[in-house]
């Protein structure tokens, strides 16, 4: 009976960790990320641009009326913009179903949800609050033999974390099968 009580306590425990997890890095991304879009908008005019390292990396002010790379961009307000608010809060609530179902000790697939979702809501702030995405991180990749992406496509500190998010869902997904690949061996 007193391990069996001790067995749910260490349940609760687990799963408040997961949420914890959850509720410390999108707290914490979303804060910093809504920072440096208002400092962005109060030091940099639109289009502004100031350069950190030269032929490297420049602060810009943009906005993103599109999804990621500026793709389907469009008029502010327009069909677009409700087409990408609406496609965010699906992607939101796909997130946070996926989080729920989440077992107590998949803390690398809660810590990968947790980026995604907070650059998801970042994102989903501008485009309530703006309409579109403020964007400001630039850099140059002259390293790179072809010039399609040079500079790369301006971003932000939210889009940073979703790509982060979705890298380590990759790899820890990528670990599962391999590990399931070995144990039917």
């Amino acid at each position: 009976m007193l391990d069996a009580l001790g067995a749910m306590r260490s349940n609760r425990v687990e799963m408040k960790r997961k949420y914890w997890i959850l509720l410390i890095f999108c707290l914490g991304i979303l804060l910093l990320d809504q920072w440096t879009k208002y400092v962005v908008i109060q030091k940099l005019a639109l289009y502004q641009k100031v350069e950190v390292i030269q032929g490297f990396f420049s602060l810009i002010h943009v906005r993103n009326t599109g999804g990621a790379f500026g793709i389907f961009g469009g008029e502010k307000g327009g069909v677009g913009s409700v087409l990408f608010v609406v496609v965010s809060l699906m992607a939101i609530g796909a997130i946070v179903f996926l989080f729920v179902k989440l077992k107590e000790n998949e803390r690398a697939l809660a810590l990968s949800f947790s980026l995604i979702l907070s650059g998801a809501l970042g994102n989903l702030i501008d485009r309530l609050q703006y309409g579109e995405v403020i964007d400001f991180l630039q850099f140059y990749l002259p390293f790179l033999p072809w010039r399609i992406f040079n500079p790369w496509p301006t971003f932000n500190v939210a889009d940073s974390t979703i790509c982060i998010g979705i890298g380590l869902l990759a790899l820890e997904l990528l670990k599962r099968d391999k590990k399931k690949l070995k144990s039917s061996l």
